[in-house]
């Protein structure tokens, strides 16, 4: 498993970083889903250039004045540049080198980090025969650039990925299935990490935010299983993400999700299911990983009144888009139900490196047309040619039609359900792609 490079922007206010940052992840295209709770505001992004994927930090100008929110900027500004692999310093070709831009420029000296130097406002050839003074600042050959028109963005993404880390391309050896708990702060995941343990190998603590980082632990199972265990901070709604060193903790939740094959999303059975939790959800669902729901704090529940009927059918009814999840009730204080936990991350596992004959595949789906023919449109009748698997982890199928425009989503969730009814795809998304036949 690869590690993706982080890169950093920073520069002092006003330079135009916010909109260098659209350009940089301008290529990506987001997954769309016809699902309640998928679509958030995100903090970081990811962007691809010449097959190479990053994640990209944006950050609040850097203002040297001691007001207490420039302070507190600041501070989010070195998280970040000691975060990212390549720090990119923005700055304007219209005010030339100012005495802000010196002080950030000797702040980037001291992160020994590599650094790009991107003159943004550079618009005309005029302009950008001004670049020159901007050696004075001691961070290599500046790139002039314009934010607004995209002019020499590719010049900079070339020159951000020739600084990538030689280990960003290297592939993983560890053969041990990855996991990780995600949730909302103070839903008991670093407690389940000490209890499948049995042993304090982590903080736990009551306050939320406890965990900062995402911490990886191996252990092995009696059959011999190796396992790696990644758990991460918990991740608040976006109006609090600015306090302290949350906003970064996010990010490495969500790089944590990336690194993992199965995602174990942790809800608190005391407090249920808030609107936060859906949205958490919705970083795993995206990144096409196996999904647990995991309820903790099971013990603490009273039991009566059919209260564990009662908590699935609202699990499924708020996550519809986990309808293939499976669920698990359990107790981090009583080790409730955690011993099922390896069974089910094996399962999910095998589910998602399943492979699936193109044969085997064809006659599910011409069985599914005839138990329910396909959709029309103003005369016209969606028509399935064939369709076959071209990825797993997830399992990826593409169909080919005679028209995409007619492949309905109601049709495409009917076609999901049956391949999942006939190959056994439970805890693992799958991915139907609609292409016309050339």
């Amino acid at each position: 498993m690869s590690k993706v490079p982080v890169v950093a922007l920073v520069g002092r206010p006003n330079v135009g970083k916010s909109t260098i940052f659209n350009r940089l992840i301008g290529e990506r295209v987001s997954i769309v889903e016809d699902h309640p709770g998928v679509t958030r505001d995100r903090i970081y992004a990811t962007g691809r250039w010449i097959g190479k994927e990053y994640r990209l930090i944006d950050t609040g100008g850097i203002d040297m004045s001691n007001e207490p929110l420039m302070n507190q900027v600041r501070y989010q500004a070195d998280l970040a540049m000691d975060e990212a692999d390549v720090i990119v310093m923005v700055t304007s070709v219209r005010e030339g080198v100012t005495l802000e831009d010196e002080e950030v420029a000797q702040r980037l000296h001291r992160t020994n980090k590599p650094v790009v130097l991107a003159i943004n406002k550079a618009d005309n050839p005029e302009q950008r025969q001004m670049i020159y003074d901007f050696y004075t600042l001691g961070l290599g050959d500046p790139i002039p650039i314009s934010g607004s028109h995209g002019t020499g963005i590719g010049d900079l993404l070339d020159k951000i990925v020739e600084l990538f880390p030689s280990d960003s391309s290297d592939t993983d050896d560890d053969d041990s299935i990855k996991f990780s708990f995600i949730g909302r702060p103070n839903v008991g995941k670093s407690s389940l990490v000490n209890a499948i343990l049995k042993e304090e190998r982590v903080i736990v603590s009551n306050i939320e935010g406890t965990t900062r980082e995402a911490v990886d632990t191996k252990f092995k199972t009696a059959d011999g299983k190796e396992y790696t265990m990644i758990d991460t901070a918990g991740i608040r709604k976006k109006g609090k993400v600015w306090e302290n060193t949350e906003k970064y903790s996010v990010m490495r939740a969500l790089s944590a999700i990336e690194r993992s094959d199965i995602v174990c999303m942790v809800l608190d059975a005391e407090t249920g299911i808030i609107e936060q939790d859906k949205r958490v959800a919705g970083y795993a669902y995206e990144a096409g990983k196996g999904i647990i729901i995991i309820v903790n704090k099971w013990d603490a529940v009273d039991k009566s009144n059919n209260k564990f009927d009662e908590f699935t059918k609202e699990i499924r009814k708020e996550f519809q888009y986990l309808r293939f999840a499976p669920i698990l009730f359990v107790s981090a204080k009583t080790g409730q139900r955690l011993n099922k936990l390896p069974e089910l991350i094996n399962m999910i596992h095998e589910n998602r490196a399943r492979r699936v004959q193109s044969s085997i595949l064809n006659n599910v789906v011409m069985d599914a047309v005839a138990m329910n023919p396909t959709p029309t449109d103003k005369g016209r009748r969606l028509k399935i040619y064939y369709m076959t698997q071209v990825a797993i982890n997830p399992p990826t199928f593409v169909v080919f039609v005679n028209d995409v425009e007619l492949m309905h989503f109601s049709y495409e969730r009917f076609l999901e359900n049956q391949l999942r009814e006939s190959f056994y795809f439970e805890g693992t998304p799958v991915h139907i792609i609609t292409r016309a036949r050339s």
